[in-house]
């Protein structure tokens, strides 16, 4: 049998099926893979709700890693037996085994173990074109960061404790504030005790930060506006809160003349060479120590389910794997 997780209708959990599919041989450039451990992540949760449309019936999941069982013509960068991970269109990923295209497929240095090759791609290689692809950023500037002790918030807690770079974490509790800055967050603010755009302007001497990066969305949104200094640059790459009211451009003139962008991951990979590249600087900070990939939830995927009921309550610290 192939487990894997397909929906046939949006809406919650529930729709969330576990499905026997066939797997063929690869065609060209293509690599069929055996699954040792899955990510799971909130555009996972976006594709199963509709937010992000698909086309139904579909299988969900957006990273993994494994072995390469079949190569198809023309790939070149993997072979038979190697180990590999991914973060990657097409969804698909909650399974066994699957044949997908393998341009973004990536060999998996052999200090990485898989349960950290499927926790980290996405998350990391998210945090790799944050800080390096989105806007130029160097030693001593100061970010914002929504969710640090969150699974791409830990990686970019020691991400820029690694590049001289001064961040400011948000999260929802005391405990999950000590985490990301055990992780290298140079200040947390408990969003629900202190009010984060008062507290940022403080900690900043009222001058605001360089950058925010918001993955929360909605109820961030408008605040996070307010923690920039002129000309400062801010990233929306999520929504878990919802997606942002439209607004008016003229906002950004009015609070210094600001700038915003809204990158995806996939804008970043769809290039051979770059998903490439971005991988090995993710797999060199893993390596080096720089950045440690810290695992809290593990879920079989038969509790499917429940994984994204954690992850949608905001019970989840860390990265999640889904184990096979």
């Amino acid at each position: 049998m192939n487990k894997t997780v397909v929906i046939n209708e949006f809406g919650g959990s529930e729709n969330l099926t576990i499905q026997d599919m066939p797997v063929g041989e690869p065609a060209a450039g293509q690599v069929r893979i055996a699954h040792k451990a899955c990510g799971l992540n909130f555009i996972d949760v976006y594709q199963r709700t509709g937010l992000y449309p698909l086309t139904l019936p579909h299988a969900l999941g957006m990273e993994a890693a494994g072995v390469i069982e079949a190569v198809g013509e023309g790939v070149t960068h993997l072979k038979v037996g190697d180990r590999a991970a991914y973060a990657s269109m097409p969804p698909g990923s909650y399974c066994e085994r699957r044949v997908m295209p393998a341009a973004q497929v990536c060999p998996l240095p052999d200090g990485i173990s898989f349960e950290e090759g499927a926790a980290m791609m996405l998350k990391g290689m998210t945090v790799q074109y944050l800080f390096h692809r989105t806007t130029p950023l160097k030693r001593g500037d100061t970010v914002l960061f929504h969710a640090a002790a969150g699974g791409v918030g830990l990686i970019a807690c020691q991400w820029a404790r690694s590049e001289g770079i001064t961040l400011i974490g948000t999260a929802g509790t005391d405990e999950k504030c000590q985490m990301a800055l055990d992780h290298g967050a140079t200040h947390c603010i408990n969003y629900n005790t202190e009010d984060f755009k008062t507290r940022t302007r403080e900690l900043t001497d009222g001058k605001g930060v360089d950058v925010v990066m918001d993955s929360i969305g909605q109820a961030t949104f408008e605040g996070s506006l307010d923690c920039l200094k002129p000309l400062g640059m801010m990233i929306t790459f999520g929504n878990a809160s919802g997606p942002v009211a439209p607004f008016s451009p003229a906002i950004l003139g009015q609070k210094g003349s600001i700038k915003i962008t809204r990158p995806t991951l996939f804008t970043h990979i769809a290039d051979h060479a770059a998903c490439q590249e971005i991988a090995q600087h993710l797999f060199s900070k893993v390596t080096s120590g720089d950045v440690k990939i810290r695992i809290d939830q593990r879920f079989s995927i038969d509790d499917i389910a429940a994984a994204h009921d954690a992850l949608e309550a905001r019970k989840t610290t860390g990265s999640t794997i889904i184990t096979l």
